[in-house]
């Protein structure tokens, strides 16, 4: 496709167009991925804790179970922060001129894609886990913070999933590419060459030698006994 350069992305040099930027696919799920994580993060830090008069300490209210609190913040932290460095990186992806450093970007969001999505899938089950073991807080203050954490973390593994399909697609695209000839028919080059003297097609290519054969000349096919 005209305009398109190694791994899936424009030829360097290019002008920028932030709105095909903006609507690019992997753009699109990465601001997803990028909202997501925030909410989660949030959620829990914001009412994922109360304060127990009697032991005199915050609580998580996943069955007070601090582990699984900070895991779902931290994951989400990193996960944000990542965003945004992908981001960056790929608008740089435009700008990079070397096909070395276009596989190594899309070789690490591969890989750090997939890997996310596996940490969202254990960070939903084990939040939804402890949550089932838990009793309600009074008033029910953060049953919905709590619940939110756990629906985003389900629909994080996708996000991330989808991110790390578009990755793989633009690896594949650039092995192909490695691998593809750049070579092309030559127009202007004749179907055939003229055959040599003798050959088959040699009667079409070549005429009669310009000197006839007179009277008293021999021919190559003319023989005289010698007179003894």
């Amino acid at each position: 496709m005209e305009g398109v350069g190694a791994y899936g992305g424009g030829k360097a040099g290019g002008a920028f167009d932030p709105v095909s930027f903006a609507q690019r696919p992997q753009v699109v799920v990465r601001a997803v991925s990028w909202f997501f994580s925030i909410i989660i993060f949030g959620c829990i830090s914001s009412q994922g804790w109360r304060y127990d008069h009697e032991k005199h300490r915050q609580m998580c209210l996943y069955n007070d179970d601090t582990n699984a609190c900070n895991y779902g913040v931290g994951i989400s932290v990193i996960a944000f922060l990542a965003t945004m460095g992908f981001l960056v990186g790929e608008y740089l992806f435009e700008q990079m001129s070397s096909v070395k450093s276009r596989k190594h970007f899309v070789l690490i969001d591969l890989v750090f894609s997939a890997f996310w999505s596996f940490l969202y899938f254990v960070c939903f089950w084990y939040l939804c886990s402890q949550w089932g073991k838990s009793k309600t807080p009074p008033n029910g203050v953060g049953v919905s913070n709590v619940q939110a954490a756990i629906a985003f973390s389900f629909f994080s593994i996708f996000s991330w999933a989808v991110t790390a399909f578009f990755a793989l697609q633009r690896f594949r695209q650039g092995a192909d590419a490695a691998f593809a000839t750049n070579y092309e028919a030559d127009t202007n080059m004749p179907p055939s060459y003229p055959s040599y003297p003798g050959g088959p097609d040699s009667e079409q290519h070549y005429q009669e030698p310009p000197f006839s054969v007179g009277p008293t000349q021999r021919g190559p096919t003319d023989f005289q006994a010698p007179a003894y």
